[in-house]
């Protein structure tokens, strides 16, 4: 005889970075934070905050809490709500499934009492003005008016895949009006020592437009060169 196999499964071995870690990507634009890992780790673009960033905070940093729901069920999600730590961003893997919400202003205001910093998903959601009024930071893949199942079978705590990249729990995710950024658990040393450095040349670069240079010294040595052709 086959057993049935259980609607939820959680995973209980949790990594989480330290509080340095974490304190060193806040207030850090996600495209630094892409620029540190190569041109690498963000999600696709259709996952995008809540009215394009003009309706609530779209700024954050925190560690992902993964709930893997399957498309259309958020049984995982809500069960999620008992294992929220303060300042997880709760990341959603919906399979990507546009036939309904992955959650709504109930739900996001559940995650926001719990103590979560902000949530990301690539389902869309519902209530719009719900969402906004609570304030929690949010990413998603649209609106839709549709309701979601609660039937499982979904995980917590696990890797999931969403947006073209594999989220785990523990790794660090960082979100703005730009999108959002994965930073593997195991990287996050690596990318923090190369936003110093980011940082620093972005500064500079930006010392240099506001001084009015309209292109930078490599062109004039890139059109000089035999690597340029010209003709008429």
């Amino acid at each position: 005889m086959i057993e049935a196999p259980p609607t939820l499964i959680v995973n209980t071995a949790r990594r989480r970075p330290t509080t340095a870690q974490i304190a060193a990507l806040q207030n850090t634009p996600a495209g630094f934070v892409a620029d540190a890992l190569g041109g690498g780790g963000a999600l696709e673009r259709q996952i995008q905050p809540l009215g394009a960033g003009s309706d609530l905070s779209c700024t954050v940093a925190g560690p992902a809490l993964t709930a893997d729901c399957g498309p259309g069920d958020v049984l995982a999600l809500f069960a999620a709500l008992k294992f929220v730590a303060p300042g997880d961003i709760v990341v959603a893997a919906f399979a990507a499934h546009s036939g309904c919400a992955a959650g709504g202003d109930a739900l996001m205001g559940r995650l926001k009492n719990g103590g979560a910093a902000g949530f990301v998903t690539d389902g869309p959601l519902r209530d719009h003005d719900g969402i906004a009024a609570v304030g929690l930071p949010v990413w998603c893949a649209g609106l839709t008016p549709a309701s979601p199942h609660m039937s499982g079978p979904g995980s917590i705590g696990f890797p999931v895949q969403i947006g073209g990249q594999q989220v785990g729990t523990g790794d660090m995710i960082v979100a703005d009006r730009d999108g959002v950024v994965v930073v593997p658990f195991a990287r996050l040393d690596e990318v923090i020592a190369k936003l110093v450095h980011i940082r620093a040349l972005e500064a500079q670069q930006d010392a240099t437009i506001a001084g009015g240079e309209v292109a930078p010294p490599w062109v004039d040595d890139l059109l000089a060169s035999d690597r340029t052709a010209y003709t008429d």
